[in-house]
């Protein structure tokens, strides 16, 4: 199947229910042949796990499509989109973006960014990564956002962006909402995560004709884990927010920390169906506690090696027997083929509410700022090639990713919580700076760095001889 023909097979899908079924059984042929079958450069149960996740989001769209969960406008556009833009490419200045990237700076662009351009939010949960709250008002003002948002696609040739905060739907700056970001670049996809509890009728509306934006909605698990962490009433309100999301039609997914309070939790069947099946999830993210912003102070709350391993067997029958389309960003490494942060091609830099240009979200360190990049002629672009980013590119590469076929353990994928050691030694340079006072102190604790270095030591012992068996030797 060429791509043109699976971008046309889709949209036939989305229009003809009767032959849905069908249709979507092509697909999934398609991608089974040409991810798995056909695919030499992927390490075997690589390939098959990137297949089951796009075969997993195929299952969740057809069926959530099929209870008019999902508006076929939306799924056009989706379609439109990241799907055309990255197989067929009709659009040239997609290409030729990514091609003066290359000329210019020897590497490919990354492929998308995550923004959070407020750090204000109405709730205050326990171990915010963030540490958001009702009295933090850093805000990034309008322009800038528009100047972000413009140098991802013009400059990367990105299409794509994820939105987090903060909450991204208080975002206020003269007189504009990111509703009207997501109205204005109209040929971009927006993924954004949010709390819920202020998705109104208004901001859904907005949505659904927007067509191009899907929320991520985090919960903690059920009322009980949910309210605990978030606030007494927040799952109430987040159920009546998923309703208005589901008559609208607009597509949402579920975003979810795993802590040592709510692990039982996400080790059960109940929850992955309750989020699927009976409110209609069509994809599910899920963290694993960070121990940085206040939660460096709340490290009992962190899941330990063994459960991690866990969820991540869990992880593996969810997207293989029920085909829920779920990733985890630690324990689902083999799907990015390993870290994505640092800017790396197929991956991703963050953009705080300050405007700190810094590898990943859970990367609390920096060495550019878009204020200064802008006001010295500069450009984000730039920011992906200080000393920071090169050196995390660099790990990257020796890590696995210029060797698909012998990567080293990719169910350990993360430079900070999973190499800590490396981190300190090899990757942070000696300009960085930290984002918050809780950051500086971490550099500086011996007890913290124990804490991680035992963590990731144990974790190894855990994961290495799966890694060996079940991916390097089959």
């Amino acid at each position: 199947m060429k791509p043109e023909i699976l971008s046309a097979t889709l949209i036939k899908m989305v229009s003809h229910k009767h032959i849905r079924k069908l249709l979507a059984k092509k697909i999934d042929d398609y991608l089974y042949r040409s991810m798995v079958s056909d695919q030499s450069e992927d390490l075997e149960q690589v390939a098959v796990k990137r297949y089951q996740f796009l075969s997993a989001m195929l299952d969740c769209m057809v069926r959530n499509m099929d209870k008019g969960y999902v508006s076929a406008q939306i799924v056009k556009k989706i379609v439109s989109v990241l799907v055309e833009n990255n197989l067929v490419r009709e659009d040239p200045s997609y290409t030729q973006a990514m091609e003066r990237y290359e000329r210019r700076y020897g590497e490919a662009p990354p492929t998308f960014i995550v923004f959070s351009p407020t750090q204000k939010c109405n709730l205050n949960c326990v171990g915010c990564y963030a540490a958001s709250g009702t009295d933090t008002l850093a805000t990034i003002p309008y322009p800038f956002v528009d100047r972000v948002v413009s140098e991802v696609r013009d400059l990367f040739g990105s299409r794509f962006i994820t939105i987090s905060g903060g909450e991204p739907f208080l975002y206020r700056s003269e007189g504009k909402t990111l509703l009207d970001i997501y109205q204005k670049y109209d040929d971009m996809f927006f993924l954004v995560y949010t709390n819920g509890t202020v998705l109104t009728e208004t901001v859904v509306g907005r949505l659904a004709e927007a067509a191009n934006a899907t929320p991520a909605i985090s919960v903690e698990g059920f009322e009980k884990e949910t309210d605990k962490r978030r606030g007494k009433g927040v799952f109430g309100r987040i159920l009546e927010a998923l309703e208005r999301l589901r008559r609208a039609g607009v597509p949402f997914g579920i975003s979810v920390t795993a802590t040592s309070q709510n692990v039982d939790v996400l080790l059960s069947d109940e929850f992955y169906d309750y989020y699927f099946k009976e409110q209609g999830a069509s994809y599910m993210w899920q963290f694993q506690l960070m121990p940085i912003g206040r939660g460096r102070g709340a490290s009992g709350l962190t899941v330990t090696p063994h459960r991690r391993l866990q969820l991540y067997r869990k992880w593996e029958k969810l997207l293989s027997e029920k085909k829920y389309c779920l990733a985890d960003f630690w324990n689902s490494g083999a799907l990015s083929r390993g870290c994505i942060a640092y800017g790396r091609s197929g991956g991703y830099a963050y953009v705080d509410w300050h405007g700190n240009v810094t590898p990943c979200a859970f990367i609390p360190y920096h060495v550019d700022n878009i204020y200064d990049l802008y006001r010295d002629g500069k450009t984000l672009a730039d920011a992906m090639f200080s000393d920071f980013m090169k050196n995390g590119r660099a790990w990257q590469k020796e890590y696995g990713l210029d060797d698909w076929k012998r990567p080293k353990n990719w169910l350990m994928p993360c430079s900070i919580r999973d190499h800590y050691r490396v981190f300190r030694n090899s990757v942070l340079p000696s300009d960085v700076k930290s984002e918050d006072e809780d950051a500086r102190a971490a550099l500086k604790s011996e007890q913290y760095s124990e804490a991680l270095n035992n963590y990731d030591q144990e974790l190894e012992g855990l994961t290495e001889k799966i890694w060996e068996n079940e991916y390097l030797n089959v």
